[in-house]
């Protein structure tokens, strides 16, 4: 699910993978490592913790290599500790013959175990990777090449890998394998990289080469070759990076987070460019592959996604229910996959997802592939595996988003959702004066959020309170219920505080329950049809002598009134009133965590990246 990086060349090779594994920290691990073929044996440094540390452990004992691979772990099998961490060896005997790295998960291991266990092989770590290097190691007593010897084994792994491999009898060689997990070959001079994320390599190169599942890749400081491991050689494309190494810098910002909330305006400005049509009152989505009959044809709309991106298609149904009337329907990648959902020839399925590589939400569009649907995706990583496998779809532009709590990726998404609807709704009877509206409202939404940003000191008042707090709830109503979704999660996610988001008018089906005076309550209540409504349920929390938390318009004397801290946003039209009224709750979210000490950037369980189950 972390990080891997590899190099061969003729540069020292313990430099240049801690820096690829420090531009990989922002995804979240527990544990990191090295190994290198040096003098014709494997040396290895691991260790439970952070790469600095690891980093501290070279300088003491230190590898002299040109090749070898890396990787930060984020725990699967196996509490985190040195021995867990990567790089696994395998060899009989005590034999270091082989060193693996792996992202995924190997289902099957606990039989492999056994079977290995039985030939004398001896296991020293509670992981699931380790049989991989044995399984290798035991095709390298047989005298087999190293890539040879890897084609041996990955038909007897169950689950998904990205691989990274060296062999102490071939020392200048690295081997690379993939099955829904992201590998990615860096193209140099007289050097090759390989590693789980092209940022971990793109100081030292920007051309690349994605490995796609079932493909296996051998790498010299000469060459590379890739092999299918059914259709044997593939002739390889060589993409360009389309990003600069310094997108990964702070930037003067305290945190990776706090920069990408500041960055929304031209997130959102990134994400409509070139796509609205003023002549048409509409927008332009060419990357959706269909012409406006088929889609004139679609009866409903299916959205399949994960954690945040799931709060942004849940803004996409109201939007394309209210722009469009067509129904539609969100689902959870990780049930979808697994349902026998009734899906027909009139029923178009998007999937989305930051990374393009979240394997639950890729599982979801393969399903839709084999049943024969149209399947489009909302992607922010060029090249990524959702972007190559799906019909079509929307790219995102956000740029690179580090902070493993997505942010500015949920604008984007909500952005590119508002112009999804405004397309599908001037194709089924949105007024072209309707439709000019909503690209009137989507084009002043940078300056708008710039102006929510400007609303931090309020902000930080508030976090001051709700820190104190053990678990908060979140309320909105219609279009901002998806919001209140998104600003408990957000905090969940990197303050540790219990947070709960409902529908407004829900709290008194139950969580009222819980209104007590330590117990504050956050109301998504910009002004709109249901704005009395919400004001309502605000006076029987304070009844109730809850602590209140408001988004809403500064100027909203009532809403005033009744809390104890408004954070204010901007009037707009409520068509695109999510995208400000998140703002205000990333930031809170983001100061109740600086208040509380927390890793912000690096939140304690999570990854930037599920590529597991």
């Amino acid at each position: 699910m972390c990080g891997i990086v590899g190099y061969t060349g003729s540069k020292e090779a313990g430099p240049i993978l801690v820096a690829g594994l420090r531009r990989l920290e922002y995804r979240g691990y527990d544990s990191a490592g090295v190994a290198a073929v040096e003098d014709g044996s494997i040396e290895v440094r691991k260790q439970a913790g952070r790469v600095q540390i690891l980093e501290e452990l070279l300088r003491q004992q230190p590898v002299r290599a040109s090749n070898g691979i890396s990787h930060t772990r984020w725990a699967t099998h196996g509490p985190a500790n040195d021995v867990n961490a990567h790089p696994h060896v395998g060899g009989r005997g005590g034999k270091r013959s082989v060193a693996v790295v792996h992202n995924g998960v190997v289902e099957n291991h606990a039989t492999l175990r056994r079977e290995l266990e039985a030939e004398g092989f001896v296991f020293r770590s509670q992981t699931d990777t380790e049989v991989v290097a044995h399984l290798t190691a035991r095709e390298l007593e047989r005298g087999d090449d190293p890539l040879d010897a890897l084609l041996r084994v990955l038909p007897r792994l169950e689950g998904t890998y990205g691989l990274a491999m060296v062999t102490a009898e071939r020392p200048g060689e690295l081997l690379g394998a993939r099955l829904g997990s992201p590998l990615v070959v860096g193209v140099g001079d007289d050097e090759h990289f390989l590693a789980s994320d092209p940022v971990a390599i793109a100081a030292h190169t920007a051309s690349v080469a994605y490995l796609q599942d079932g493909e296996v890749v051998r790498l010299t400081p000469k060459d590379f070759e890739i092999r299918h491991r059914e259709r044997g050689p593939i002739t390889p494309r060589i993409d360009r990076i389309d990003w600069k190494p310094d997108a990964v810098e702070m930037g003067g910002h305290a945190h990776y987070m706090l920069k990408e909330i500041r960055e929304q305006p031209d997130t959102v400005l990134n994400a409509c460019r070139g796509r609205l049509v003023r002549e048409e009152g509409s927008s332009r989505l060419g990357g959706l592959n269909m012409t406006a009959r088929q889609l004139r044809r679609v009866r409903r709309v299916v959205f399949a996604a994960c954690g945040t991106s799931w709060h942004a298609a849940l803004v996409g149904e109201y939007l394309i229910e209210r722009l469009a009337h067509l129904p539609v329907e969100v689902e959870y990648a990780s049930e979808f996959r697994y349902r026998n959902a009734p899906l027909d020839d009139r029923t178009l399925v998007f999937v989305l997802s930051q990374s393009g590589e979240t394997a639950d939400t890729l599982g979801a569009l393969r399903e839709a592939k084999r049943r024969g649907q149209p399947t489009l995706a909302i992607v922010n990583t060029v090249g990524s595996t959702i972007a190559r496998e799906a019909d079509g779809g929307v790219y995102l532009h956000a740029g690179l988003e580090v902070g493993v709590a997505s942010t500015k990726a949920f604008s984007a998404q909500v952005a590119v959702l508002t112009l999804l609807a405004l397309h599908l709704g001037r194709l089924r009877g949105l007024s072209f004066s309707e439709g000019t509206a909503v690209l009137k409202a989507l084009e002043a939404v940078p300056s708008l959020i710039g102006e929510a940003l400007k609303a931090e000191p309020a902000i930080e008042a508030a976090a001051e309170r709700v820190a104190q707090a053990r678990s908060v709830l979140y309320l909105g109503r219609d279009i901002h219920f998806p919001v209140a979704l998104e600003g408990a999660l957000k905090l969940k996610e990197i303050s540790y505080i219990h947070a709960e988001g409902y529908p407004t008018a829900e709290m008194k089906h139950g969580p009222i329950a819980l209104i007590d005076v330590h117990t504050p309550s956050v109301f998504v209540a910009p002004r709109g049809p249901l704005h009395a409504k919400t004001l309502s349920n605000i006076e029987e929390v304070r009844a109730r002598r809850g602590p209140v938390v408001s988004v809403g318009l500064a100027d909203d004397d009532e809403l005033t009134r009744l809390s104890d801290h408004v954070l204010p946003i901007p009037d707009a039209p409520d068509v695109v009133q999510p995208l400000l009224a998140v703002v205000p709750l990333q930031l809170l979210a983001y100061h109740v965590a600086r208040i509380k000490g927390c890793d912000i950037d690096k939140p304690r369980n999570l990854a930037k990246s599920v590529t597991v189950e």
